[in-house]
């Protein structure tokens, strides 16, 4: 069998676009990350690990453990809700499981900012929340949750969720459920069925649900800004922060390189787990 080339003209294009717009840039935000500012707009090509060394600064080291606290949060929350949603998703009948799935896909046709903007309507005091919290005499007063971290965590559960259900939908849908009848037929109840059968078997739908959620979370700084207003601060607002504002280009590639090595390194765990083998041992 003739051997094919790496280089084949037919992937010149691919070739192409790959350097220009991942490779070249990613290369470009790597060097101007050692560089300093120089004057409004300007950027000194000066090598120096300066900007590498000020995230050591208390202040820059609270955002990225408050980005991290966040995203973990947020993705715990949305396991909890996402994976038995996929899991049971997967049991209904076709006829059904067409209807969820079109309901999962409707908010998609909607600006995600308008959709976080209502939100707002539903957190603000004396909003629609607090008025049938208030009408069924739950609470006594306002709660004021617009602005808040359960606000923001909210805002990421409601945007991210939708990429957890369908991960483990995924896995789910090929499940073979003559194995967790059988476990059943032996004798297992059905939680013992599940933790034995059917967990190890859609991890790896949860996995992946887990990076599409974690990653994500890190960087949407737009919910950190529309719910939580400048209390709740991420690494993504906080690069905004220095392009558009302190307009210092350096410090801003040199904190995306940094959430990039941490983005990267998640990965990396992620496809450790999920080699053949690995999963079956957490379980």
């Amino acid at each position: 069998m003739k051997k094919r080339s790496f280089f084949s003209p037919a992937a010149a294009p691919m070739y192409l676009f790959t350097l220009l717009f991942v490779l070249g840039p990613l290369i470009y935000m790597l060097a101007l990350s050692f560089m300093r500012r120089d004057g409004t707009w300007g950027v000194a090509a000066e090598f120096s690990f300066r900007n590498y060394r000020r995230i050591l600064d208390p202040v820059y080291l609270g955002t990225f453990r408050q980005s991290v606290r966040l995203a973990l949060c947020s993705t715990a929350m949305v396991a909890l809700i996402g994976y038995p949603f996929g899991y049971f998703m997967a049991r209904l009948s076709p006829r059904w499981r067409g209807r969820v799935m079109m309901l999962l896909i409707i908010p998609f046709w909607t600006s995600s900012l308008m959709r976080l903007y209502g939100w707002i309507i539903m957190f603000r005091a004396n909003g629609i929340l607090d008025a049938v919290l208030l009408g069924l005499r739950l609470i006594d007063r306002p709660l004021r949750l617009l602005y808040t971290y359960p606000a923001v965590v909210t805002g990421m559960i409601y945007a991210l969720l939708p990429f957890m259900i369908y991960s483990v939908y995924a896995s789910a849908e090929k499940l073979d459920w003559g194995l967790v009848e059988a476990a059943r037929v032996l004798g297992a109840s059905r939680f013992q069925a599940f933790l034995s059968v059917s967990l190890p078997l859609t991890m790896p739908g949860l996995f992946s649900g887990f990076i599409l959620t974690f990653i994500p979370s890190m960087g949407l700084y737009f919910i950190a800004d529309i719910l939580g207003g400048n209390k709740v601060v991420l690494v993504g607002n906080l690069i905004q922060e220095q392009l558009m504002k302190a307009h210092d280009w350096p410090f801003a590639a040199s904190l995306s390189v940094v959430l990039m090595i941490l983005t990267s390194l998640f990965l990396y765990l992620y496809r450790r787990l999920t080699r053949s083998g690995d999963l079956e041992g957490l379980v």
